[in-house]
């Protein structure tokens, strides 16, 4: 684009008389006012892109700050549902445990034998509807005690994650998922990769609100910290670009400490209690000093037809966040966009990974985590080694109880905190897509702006219309119908993939080009793109011993 317009640039010189009239303008204003930057399929800003190593010190204290990350999302989860499934504050250590464990164990998957990008694994929202209607279903009933309740719970769990995991690993490794995503264009990943991040809005000022004076201070420390003071001095910007993270959570814990001692939290509410104060999550007395997760540590799974169903949804709709997730990290890793096969064979390790869960006695799947990849953005840092070191934190914490639970009593707001920075990179890493396609055609305004608007106001809908038992807005007689399409419905990414892919398949483009269709062919097949090789492929030389359909 840039160079035609240079070129008819050229051909136009201005009249060579001396005197007279002002030189007609240029025929393209742009040109003459300032640079056009060139789309570019890599981000060139980053200090180690994907498969490039920080120093090791360097490399423990990043993998560390990704552990705790990812630790708020796993805390919150564990501490939403198990009381609610009648676990006391022991199963709740536990299941932190699990989940911890499975994060580091599926993480090791993924970043060696998966997608290869370095994304995190950790618990996914989407599980949430089944677990209610799964919680629901055991209400009515009566136990002998409340624990009873829980163990037979999470066994029902157990059994629905084993079945639902082989919906993902028959649609990853036959291929079908790979095929499904030769109908993504840049148009379609804008509102998908937006939405990842934006979907997430109420994990961030929302659960910041419950207690302002930790999770606000933490949020402006945060930014003037990384941001601003970083300019002070050459060393300085160097810890503080990559380390103000740990240094804020240190410094605003240590705050929200001094005030639970000294009394500041002894006489409000209930649940300002549990958010601000820092002895309230119960999980240094109730965790175990070592305890390894072993499989059908809770009992033998249940199998429940109606509660598959849910389980198969939320599976689905994991597959499409963790998707959009992918293209969100292969760009802030500096690498270019996953081709298809790479998709494939990271959705059919998902499924693996959902089997070990439900043999594990895991509370819910995994999906690639979309904190951890604005990480990535903001420390720059989208090294693939960081985050296969942070699955030693994660199982080395898991394994001894105490230590991990020392990390996980951090209050919740001051992880909100850091989700309204790092959910806002990565949406915005979304609409850095737009450059691939021509963003002044009219037909790509009307699809991004119906599948952004869509996919953030079907599922606000869904959302405010899900009463606390689990019952979404599509009531029909069949439940399991209504488990999926309230799972489904209820993912502002989905949504958005759902629409997104099939206004822009089928409206009809004035260009060929205004899609951005050259720019993304390459990359979705495995011979495209050179670089594709480079960044995607198997570690060693597991390639040899592979068959050649599967690669």
């Amino acid at each position: 684009m840039g160079e035609t317009e240079n070129h008819q640039h050229h051909h136009h010189p201005p009249p060579p008389q001396v005197v007279a009239p002002p030189a007609a303008p240029p025929p393209n204003f742009a040109l003459s006012r300032g640079p056009t930057w060139t789309p570019a399929e890599q981000l060139h800003q980053l200090q180690y892109c994907i498969h490039s190593n920080p120093s090791w010190p360097q490399a423990l204290l990043l993998a560390f700050q990704h552990f705790i990350v990812n630790l708020g999302t796993t805390v919150l989860i564990a501490s939403t549902m198990v009381p609610r499934m009648g676990g006391n504050h022991g199963d709740k250590a536990r299941v932190i445990q699990v989940l911890l464990f499975m994060s580091g164990i599926n993480t090791l998957l993924q970043t060696l034998i998966g997608s290869r990008l370095p994304t995190v694994m950790g618990v996914s929202f989407a599980y949430t509807l089944p677990l209610l209607s799964i919680i629901n279903d055991y209400t009515d009933e009566t136990f002998a005690t409340e624990h009873d309740r829980f163990i037979r719970g999470i066994r029902t769990i157990q059994g629905s994650l084993i079945v639902a995991s082989f919906v993902n690993i028959i649609l990853g490794y036959s291929r079908a998922w790979g095929e499904l995503t030769r109908f993504f264009t840049p148009i379609v990943m804008v509102p998908v990769v937006c939405l990842v991040g934006l979907g997430l809005f109420a994990r961030g000022f929302p659960l910041l609100g419950n207690c302002v004076e930790i999770g606000l201070p933490m949020l402006i420390l945060l930014i003037i910290s990384q941001q601003y003071l970083k300019r002070v001095h050459s060393r300085a910007h160097l810890i503080l670009e990559r380390f103000a993270l740990l240094i804020c959570i240190g410094i605003v814990w240590a705050f929200a400490a001094i005030l639970t001692v000294s009394g500041a939290y002894n006489n409000v509410k209930t649940a300002t209690k549990l958010s601000c104060r820092t002895d309230r999550s119960y999980l240094m007395s109730s965790a175990p000093w070592i305890k390894i997760p072993y499989p059908f540590q809770w009992g033998t799974p249940i199998f429940r037809a109606s509660h598959v169903f849910g389980m198969i949804g939320a599976a689905l709709v994991s597959s499409a966040e963790s998707t959009a997730t992918y293209f969100a990290a292969a760009r802030l890793s500096g690498a270019t966009a996953p081709p298809a096969h790479v998709l494939s064979r990271s959705i059919g390790l998902q499924g693996i990974g959902m089997l070990l869960e439900g043999l594990f006695g895991s509370l819910v799947g995994t999906t690639a985590s979309v904190e951890n990849v604005g990480l990535l953005g903001l420390t720059h840092i989208g090294s693939r080694r960081v985050v296969q070191i942070s699955t030693g934190f994660m199982i080395f914490f898991s394994v001894f109880g105490k230590f991990g639970a020392f990390f996980a009593s951090i209050p919740l707001p001051i992880f909100a905190a850091i989700y309204c920075i790092l959910l806002g990179i990565v949406a915005a890493c979304g609409i850095t897509f737009i450059q691939f396609a021509n963003s002044n055609s009219m037909r790509n305004i009307y699809v991004l702006g119906v599948s952004l608007f869509l996919g953030l106001s079907i599922p606000q809908y869904f959302v405010m219309n899900t009463t606390g038992d689990g019952h979404g807005p599509v009531r029909t007689n069949a439940g399991w119908f209504n488990s999926i399409l309230n799972t489904f419905f209820s993912s502002p990414a989905t949504v958005a993939i759902i629409v997104g892919t099939v206004l822009d398949n089928t409206l009809e483009a004035k260009q060929v080009d205004d899609r951005g269709i050259p720019w993304w062919k390459p990359f979705q097949h495995s011979k495209g793109d050179s670089r594709t090789e480079e960044f995607y492929s198997y570690p060693l030389r597991i390639n040899e011993y592979i068959p050649t359909r599967f690669l």
